[in-house]
């Protein structure tokens, strides 16, 4: 019982957290996004008029090209982020249909295959067919494997291995995202999943705090285990859809016996 209260304080704790974020988010919309769209504006005017009236073999001219380019692409780069909190804080509503994970998986990896292979990742994939299925919005689960697959190829800036595997794990199926990267010490484990915080160069801090969030909106959960030096591996798992539904039909009555009892 002590166990089930702490797991339902830490979940009131997070769905007070996601609150307030929705709540900041109305106000950075505002607040910023408007003043770095103005920017936009202004820089690409700027760089115009360079191109029309500057020489465009000058020096001066081609360092102040040089300095117009790189302020659009922290700009632009700025703007990115603030939609990637947005969305995080607004959240959005879940459209649960019954669907395979494999075929959920098996697509998002063709997505990222050529980016992997540029960046010299081979990738492994077992991917069971044939398992009951899952309860899951489509759109939502695939954000979030894309989230763990990212992440994967950001800690293997030199390439490796990503091995991809799904399975029928009791009355959940389990998918696993391994990677032969750089891992993560002791704290970084500890805080992988904080939002705002990353440990890569650019990082937002969001990735995998999306992703945990989604996976728990499907009643599911989102593992990891990590060795520095060696690599990372995520365990994402989610309900069968007749157990979720099983376990929906029972909550009325465990909420009638419950109140028997308080009587």
């Amino acid at each position: 019982m002590e166990a089930k209260n702490t797991s339902d304080e830490q979940a009131a704790e997070r769905e007070a957290q996601a609150l307030l974020l929705a709540k900041l988010a109305g106000g950075l919309a505002h607040e910023i996004k408007n003043p770095l769209s103005t920017m936009a504006i202004n820089l690409a005017l700027l760089q115009e008029e360079w191109e029309r009236n500057g020489d465009a073999d000058a020096p001066h001219v081609r360092r102040s090209l040089k300095r117009v380019r790189t302020l659009q692409s922290e700009v632009s780069r700025l703007e990115d982020i603030l939609e990637e909190f947005l969305a995080f804080a607004r959240g959005g509503r879940v459209n649960r249909r019954p669907e395979e994970l494999s075929r959920i998986v098996h697509e998002v990896l063709e997505f990222v295959e050529p980016e992997n292979l540029r960046a010299r990742i081979r990738q492994h994939a077992d991917l069971q067919g044939g398992m009951p299925l899952v309860l899951v919005d489509e759109t939502q689960i695939k954000q979030a494997i894309l989230n763990l697959l990212v992440n994967a190829r950001q800690a293997m800036p030199n390439g490796g291995e990503l091995l991809v595997r799904t399975e029928r794990v009791g009355n959940d199926v389990r998918l696993t995202v391994t990677d032969t990267g750089v891992g993560m010490s002791a704290d970084e484990l500890a805080r992988c999943f904080d939002v705002f915080w990353s440990n890569k160069k650019g990082g937002t801090g969001l990735g995998l705090a999306s992703a945990r969030r989604i996976v728990e909106e499907h009643g599911g959960s989102l593992i990891v285990v990590s060795e520095e030096g060696r690599g990372t591996s995520f365990a994402l798992l989610l309900p069968l859809a007749v157990e979720l539904l099983s376990r929906k039909s029972e909550e009325p009555k465990a909420s009638a016996e419950a109140e028997a009892v308080d009587e």
